[in-house]
Formats: C-alpha cells, structure tokens, sequence
C-alpha cells in the first residue's frame, strides 16, 4: 500500500459537511487541505452504480487537474427494506430545480417505508468509500460502515443528509441530534478514515 508523503491534499468534494468533517479528521496530520471548489474545479459526472465507482471517477479528476493527491468520499444510505435504495443515488434523491432538499429526500425515503409497511426495526447503514489518488494514477481504496435504523420523525439539527433520521445501533440519539465530535468519532466516514490512515498515514 502506497505511504501518503506530501504535505497537500485536495479533497475532491463541494459538500460543504463532508468537507468539514474529512478536515477535521485531518488536522492532526499537519496536511494542508483544499477543497475541489478551491480550484475552481466542476463536479464530474458520476456514471458509476456503487460507491467506490463513483469515488474514483472524483479523485482521480481532482488528483489529475491540480497535479495533487486527491481524496474522494462517497457515501450514502441503504435502507433494507428498500432493496438498498437511495444508495449511490442517495444525493440525487434530494435533488430539486432549487438545490437539494434532504428534508423532501428523506420524507420520501418513510414513504416508500409506509406504503410497503416495512416492519421494524427499519434497519439501514451509512455507508462511505474513501479514495485515495495520486496523480500518476495510483489510488488505494478503504470502505467504512455504520449500521443503524430509520427513524420517524426526523430528530435533530446536527450533521447533514439523511443524519436527522439515522439512529446507529446501540445509540439513543440520531446523528442529527448527536454532538458532532461524538457522531466523527463513530459514523461510516471515520471508520473509512482510520483504515486510510492505519494504510497510507502510518
């Protein structure tokens, strides 16, 4: 596995949560970090029907338009009862003419729910792959995952996405409600991130 030895990286995203999350958990490495809108960087588009598909399409063209390391998140919700759905899909699902509307995106998520009178628990998980890319074009892939259940009502200002609506196993708080260092410390994104960093930071 490829040992990260630079000092900057781009992360390939222009959500602005994720981007402060994956900036959060890199500051102890002292890797100056920007982000893909910092470049004036497009979003590409994303062809692919799984999460590491998708990631590498995005860190590879960050890694290959700034000549800089890039890392790549791409993440979602499952939900069981729902054959998997939203998925990959699960951005496109917020999408509207306006912008994206999680709110309407997870409204439509309990629906969907309630029209097939899905039982409970309505179990789910977050999931999130990682991709690490260089610009030679080598990267190195590291998948995390979070199971959990579907909530109703939505619970919760904290986070972003589906987070007001996800209760992780064992937890009495969504990640809506939950303190932001604590939801970093448990969610799919962190579990990614400490098999990144036991990989190419250690």
């Amino acid at each position: 596995m490829r040992k990260f030895e630079e000092n900057q990286l781009v992360i390939a995203s222009h959500n602005k949560g994720k981007l402060r999350e994956i900036a959060a958990l890199l500051t102890p490495f002292g890797i100056k970090v920007s982000s893909a809108a910092d470049h004036g960087l497009d979003e590409p588009e994303e062809t692919e029907n799984t999460f590491v598909g998708n990631a590498r399409i995005k860190a590879h063209y960050a890694a290959k338009a700034t000549g800089l390391p890039a890392l790549s998140d791409d993440s979602g919700i499952t939900v069981d009862a729902l054959n998997g759905a939203p998925g990959v899909f699960t951005a496109d699902w917020a999408e509207t003419p306006d912008g994206r509307d999680f709110p309407m995106a997870m409204t439509k998520v309990w629906s969907l729910l309630e029209e097939k009178s899905a039982p409970e628990p309505r179990t789910c998980a977050f999931n999130c792959t990682l991709v690490l890319a260089w610009p030679d074009g080598h990267d190195e892939v590291f998948e995390g995952k979070v199971n959990g259940r579907y909530v109703w009502p939505m619970r919760g200002y904290q986070g972003f996405g589906f987070d007001p609506v996800f209760l992780p196993d064992g937890e009495t708080e969504t990640f809506g409600e939950m303190d932001p260092a604590r939801k970093h410390d448990m969610s799919h994104r962190a579990d990614a991130f400490r098999k990144l960093v036991d990989g190419c930071f250690g």
